[in-house]
């Protein structure tokens, strides 16, 4: 799956996309619907959610995904990300979806390059 096949499936998943780079890591940014003081954390899961739609229908390899959230087109609200691990851990059953979500949850804040 490349970049504006990855982009449209997320649109369709009702994500504002901004823009999507690569495809491992995917780099996403996107613009949330909810822009007070924090990530909205139900928009963080309708995003990760889509990713493994598409990766239990075989659209999709899981991958580090590095996300930017916008709350305009012109001002990042905060980073996020998920590694391709986390996704196969809760695609095989070795993670459950509290300790995916969890960690995704640890990461707002945080540099992605320090990990």
């Amino acid at each position: 799956m490349d970049e504006s096949e990855l982009e449209t499936e997320l649109r369709n998943f009702g994500i504002d996309i901004h823009d999507v780079k690569g495809v491992d890591p995917v780099e996403l940014s996107y613009i949330t619907s909810l822009p007070g003081d924090e990530v909205d954390h139900m928009e963080m899961g309708t995003a990760l959610n889509g990713l493994l739609d598409l990766a239990r229908e075989g659209e999709w390899e899981p991958t580090r995904v590095e996300a930017t959230v916008l709350r305009f087109e012109d001002e990042v609200m905060n980073t996020w990300y998920a590694k391709a691990e986390w996704f196969e851990g809760l695609l095989e059953y070795r993670l459950s979806e509290t300790e995916f979500s969890t960690k995704v949850l640890e990461t707002l804040d945080e540099d992605p390059s320090d990990d």
